[in-house]
């Protein structure tokens, strides 16, 4: 992950969080979050099956703040999306940290972005698996 061409931050395997925090989103949701996130059995298994989480794999997360995931095509009246569920920054960022924070309580390697800035994020999606995880 780029900030300002410069690489911030990176990891091998495990997986990219994008995080998007809403409007009465709370302390414990980021650390319930942050436990379905360590503990979600998405790697393969040596039978090919998805048995193993990032605590069973010592996988890494990148967690990057993303606002526009809470994004709202529905109520527009026009082509712009609307953000208003999004939570100010003010709310965001701790909860950001707070999820940060419980993953590595948790013994997961974090690596983060830059909360609030123009990050360039390169992925290579090993695998079929793409989840949005809501609490």
């Amino acid at each position: 992950m780029r900030v300002e061409g410069v690489v911030r931050s990176e990891v091998g395997g495990g997986l990219l969080v994008l995080l998007g925090v809403g409007e009465g989103d709370t302390g414990a949701d980021a650390e319930r979050l942050a436990g379905k996130v360590a503990r979600l059995r998405i790697f393969e298994n040596e039978a090919g099956r998805f048995d193993r989480s990032l605590l069973d794999t010592g996988g890494a997360v990148l967690v990057v703040s993303q606002f526009t995931l809470l994004a709202d095509g529905k109520r527009q009246k026009g082509t712009r999306p609307d953000f208003s569920r999004a939570a100010s920054s003010e709310v965001a960022e701790p909860l950001y940290e707070r999820f940060v924070q419980a993953l590595r309580d948790l013994g997961v390697p974090v690596q983060t972005g830059v909360f609030g800035a123009r990050m360039q994020v390169a992925l290579v999606n090993d695998g079929p698996v793409t989840i949005i995880l809501d609490v």
